[in-house]
């Protein structure tokens, strides 16, 4: 019997039933086994997808906090920098079940894509942030100086990036269509969501300078509380 489509509803209906079937009927002798054809290979590729999304996402997050850590030596920054990616993760997520964009081979790396240029913004952001309080200044004021300076940049170049894939959302191709809204929704809610959740949560978590002022020469202090002063 023909399918009537090949979305991953049905193909797992049709798998359970068959190694349903498999259990109840293989013997020693004879063994029956899933068949290929389109359908298969349809079927062990969302499988294999399906195992590698949380596994591949897993591995992002770990990468990118444990290198936040390295650079901010500061738990409560890695925090910081991480929640508004993992919002971003869920919200892509919830965009893509309503537009109907399946996790396949060819979109699994985008939410990754994400995650990994979407970090830039917050790090741009919390590093400068962190360095005003180093000298002194409170977060609010640390945040301001920051936002003045190194939010400017963030904005543009969030910008930027969506205006170089939001035109393929009037692709004829409908990956290259769907591709292009994702794309631009994850570069500008990474974006937003660094510019706005960063200094909400700084305010939690890093009232105080959590970063050690060790490893800043005295030049270094005058040339930061030159750039805040000019500010």
């Amino acid at each position: 019997a023909y399918l009537s489509d090949h979305k991953a509803g049905t193909l797992d209906r049709v798998v359970q039933a068959a190694s349903e079937f498999s259990e109840q009927h293989s013997t020693d002798d004879y063994q029956f086994l899933l068949a290929a054809g389109n359908a298969g290979v349809d079927a062990a590729t969302n499988i294999v997808v399906k195992e590698a999304n949380r596994k591949m996402l897993f591995y992002v997050y770990a990468a990118v906090a444990l290198l936040c850590l390295i650079t901010f030596r500061s738990w409560r920054a890695v925090i910081v920098a991480l929640v508004p990616l993992v919002l971003t993760s869920m919200l892509a997520e919830t965009l893509m079940v309503y537009l109907g964009i399946g996790v396949k081979v060819a979109t699994l790396p985008v939410v990754a894509l994400g995650v990994g240029i979407g970090v830039d913004y917050a790090i741009y952001l919390l590093s400068t942030q962190l360095a005003f309080q180093r000298v002194g200044y409170s977060v609010a004021d640390a945040y301001r100086k920051a936002l003045a300076t190194t939010g400017k940049v963030v904005a543009l170049v969030g910008v930027t990036l969506a205006a170089g894939v939001v035109t393929w959302a009037w692709s004829p191709i409908k990956f290259q269509a769907d591709m292009g809204i994702l794309l631009t929704f994850m570069f500008l809610l990474n974006m937003i969501s660094a510019l706005i959740l960063v200094p909400a949560l700084s305010h939690f978590l890093l009232g105080r300078a959590t970063v050690s002022p060790e490893g800043f020469t005295d030049e270094e202090r005058r040339n930061m509380a030159l750039a805040g002063g000019a500010v």
